[in-house]
């Protein structure tokens, strides 16, 4: 494992967005989910990929908070552009678990 600086950490945003939307990606290569995520007036609703079918379904994702990174480059994802990076954790099946805040917090806050 390489380690980094305390700086390299800060130059990642990770905030806390709420899901507003969740609909399957027919397109994407492996099933995934676009969803809308909103992070509060500062940055506003963005869109993201997110191969989370195994454990999530669409109508239970909307309204859930999550962890996202928002300072990546956009990422074009066959018709979508991507504009953040939902956060999880690969369960020991290799899906993915939701990294996520175990408390309501204001949208956008950002995690340190």
């Amino acid at each position: 494992m390489e380690t980094i600086g305390f700086d390299d950490f800060l130059k990642v945003e990770l905030r806390v967005g709420r899901v507003l939307a969740a609909e399957p990606f027919a397109q994407a290569r492996k099933p995934a989910y676009v969803l809308q995520v909103d992070f509060g007036p500062e940055l506003g609703v963005r869109k993201s990929s997110a191969q989370i079918t195994v454990h999530y379904r669409p109508g239970d994702l909307v309204g859930r908070l999550v962890v996202a990174v928002v300072n990546f480059p956009n990422k074009q994802i066959g018709p979508l552009m991507s504009e953040c990076l939902v956060t999880g954790f690969h369960d020991a099946d290799g899906a993915v678990a939701l990294c996520v805040p175990d408390r309501d917090v204001p949208l956008g806050t950002r995690l340190l």
